[in-house]
């Protein structure tokens, strides 16, 4: 039995809806699933009833946009019970959306400052599902500037350090915890792989569950890394591909080729089922 715990649909910035993912991961030979977009957590009923009916287990996630020195920190959150429709996750939800729209348009100021790149909100918008976010602005670029491919718009132009970079949100990595703790969750460091040098510490001395530490863009001993460090702290170890389905990118992996399955799964589920 293996797990992908991380993947995304086009309610954030994934291209292909629930019910392809569910099917794509049954037919990747997956066992259980969490559908992790950015900010938002929704359609869990009719998630549950698709999974069943490929005979796979689904489980509600989200992975929160935080930031530190203005650089994002991403918290995944696994729910254990029916706290993703609480009052407070649902103004959470409205106000990150809203705070989106805000930033797609600065983005977009920047990309023309610094880059003298011309891109509509208008298209931005239509490449969503409601939920701006910046592969909807990568595939603006690409369309209308065809000497760029996705990955190097993605790194380079409106990536983190990017001069037309703009934060996702206002919510600090305590905040975001603290959120999706109120809320009954089991909370895991994002891809700990990506943080920068300057914050890695910072952020890694925080109060998480768990790390994300089997990561498809680790690096020589990562995995090492990670597994000692939860090891010393008495944390889990979690897994998972961060599948977006985008055409031609590199820097994310398909649903099941980055799992956890044997001790470490057992271990995330015991801690999931500890509610």
């Amino acid at each position: 039995m293996k797990a992908d715990l991380h993947m995304h649909t086009t309610l954030s910035d994934g291209v292909f809806d629930a019910e392809t993912i569910i099917k794509r991961a049954k037919r990747n030979g997956v066992d259980i699933i969490s559908i992790t977009d950015h900010d938002v957590c929704k359609n869990v009923s009719e998630n549950y009833q698709l999974a069943k009916e490929v005979g796979i287990t689904y489980l509600p996630g989200i992975e929160l946009s935080t930031i530190y020195k203005n650089r994002p920190v991403h918290v995944l959150g696994y729910f254990r019970d029916e706290s993703y429709k609480s009052e407070e996750m649902l103004n959470y939800y409205k106000f990150i959306k809203e705070g989106r729209e805000k930033r797609a348009v600065k983005f977009i100021e920047n990309l023309k400052k610094f880059n003298n790149i011309e891109i509509t909100y208008e298209e931005v918008y239509s490449y969503s599902s409601g939920i701006v976010t910046r592969p909807h602005i990568a595939r603006a670029i690409v369309n209308n500037y065809p000497e760029y491919d996705f990955n190097e718009v993605f790194g380079d132009i409106i990536g983190d350090y990017s001069k037309a970079y703009v934060p996702s949100c206002e919510i600090s990595i305590q905040e975001g915890i603290d959120l999706l703790r109120r809320n009954n969750c089991l909370v895991i460091l994002a891809h700990p792989t990506l943080l920068r040098d300057d914050i890695k510490d910072y952020v890694l001395s925080h109060d998480f569950d768990g790390f994300e530490g089997i990561y498809f863009r680790n690096k020589e001993n990562d995995e090492e890394f990670f597994r000692n460090l939860a090891k010393k702290r008495n944390l889990i170890i979690t897994a998972g591909g961060d599948f977006h389905g985008t055409p031609g990118d590199s820097i994310h992996a398909d649903i099941g080729e980055i799992t956890i399955e044997g001790e470490d799964l057992e271990i995330f589920l015991k801690k999931l089922r500890n509610n």
